[in-house]
């Protein structure tokens, strides 16, 4: 089985670093990008299982890139996971709303992390 590719977005040095090193951890192969703008240059080159998208970003927030993400239909079925500590009910359904296709809460939990992240993979399942 192949390993489960991740494209991950986020701006913060040390949750970015926490995220990758726990992922890859875990056997996922991880990209990480610090902006929705790189994200969005990176994509296609990348072909990830899923996108972790931080909602609060320098440039375009992660409302945005999602939205451009679904209108291209080369991105267009990616699942892309909303990461935030933005962690109200409300803020969790706005996410939704959204079309983002799931949402984990910051501070990631280290153990729960990778499952989470393997349960929205269009290739899930272990390394």
């Amino acid at each position: 089985m192949s390993r489960v590719t991740v494209l991950l977005v986020e701006d913060n040095p040390r949750n970015l670093k926490l995220a990758r090193d726990v992922l890859e951890f875990a056997g996922l192969a991880v990209v990480a990008v610090t902006t929705g703008e790189e994200a969005l240059a990176v994509v296609d080159r990348v072909c990830p299982d899923v996108v972790l998208m931080d909602l609060q970003l320098p440039g375009i927030d992660g409302h945005t890139t999602l939205s451009r993400l679904r209108a291209d239909p080369r991105t267009a079925d990616v699942p892309v996971v909303a990461v935030s500590a933005l962690a109200m009910a409300a803020d969790r359904a706005r996410a939704l709303d959204a079309g983002f296709d799931g949402f984990i809460e910051k501070p990631i939990s280290v153990r729960d992390f990778p499952e989470q992240v393997r349960l929205h993979a269009r290739r899930g399942g272990a390394p």
